[in-house]
């Protein structure tokens, strides 16, 4: 029986390895302004979800900072990519941190995880620098490929605050 134990601890190790190296993987594009590679780690029926309130349960009924499937992604992202556009020039440069990494739930008939975590991002363009704070729940799901992200929700610390403009992926 220990041994069936070890066998499941050291596999649960591993899978909890494999995620936090997606999860470093996935801010380092954030950072390196690699938003198309970004854009690939989502799931086609991936979603990116930084609601507006606290409590949000719906992102389809409320209002959100953030509320893009692949399609809504892709055109942010060429805007963002665009040689003219003004918030972008130049452009801006951001830091994340990432902790508290903690699988919530697996659901293996599904093959997929939710897992949370803690986020800051340091975001600075043109003399004003800002910091961004919140908890980030994400649920995977294994594919070939390794990881792909069906839902990436970040619930900002102040996120029923007043936003000045919101450019770059949290």
């Amino acid at each position: 029986m220990a041994a069936r134990s070890a066998d499941i601890s050291a596999a649960m190790l591993a899978e909890r390895f494999e995620i936090e190296d997606f999860l470093r993987h996935e801010v380092q594009l954030l950072d390196d302004r690699r938003f198309e590679e970004w854009r690939e780690l989502f799931a086609e029926d991936g979603r990116y979800w930084v609601p507006l309130r606290p409590d949000a349960t719906d992102p389809d009924a409320e209002s959100a900072l953030f509320n893009d499937d692949r399609a809504i992604m892709q055109t942010r992202l060429e805007r963002l990519g665009h040689p003219r556009i003004h918030s972008q020039t130049p452009p801006h440069r951001t830091c994340h941190v990432i902790g508290n990494i903690a699988i919530q739930e697996r659901n293996p008939e599904r093959g997929e995880c939710t897992v949370r975590s803690t986020m800051i991002m340091a975001d600075y363009r043109v003399r004003v620098q800002r910091v961004f704070a919140g908890h980030v729940t994400h649920r995977l799901r294994r594919s070939d490929s390794g990881y792909k992200i069906v839902l990436k929700r970040v619930d900002l610390i102040n996120c029923d605050d007043v936003f000045e403009l919101m450019a770059a992926p949290l």
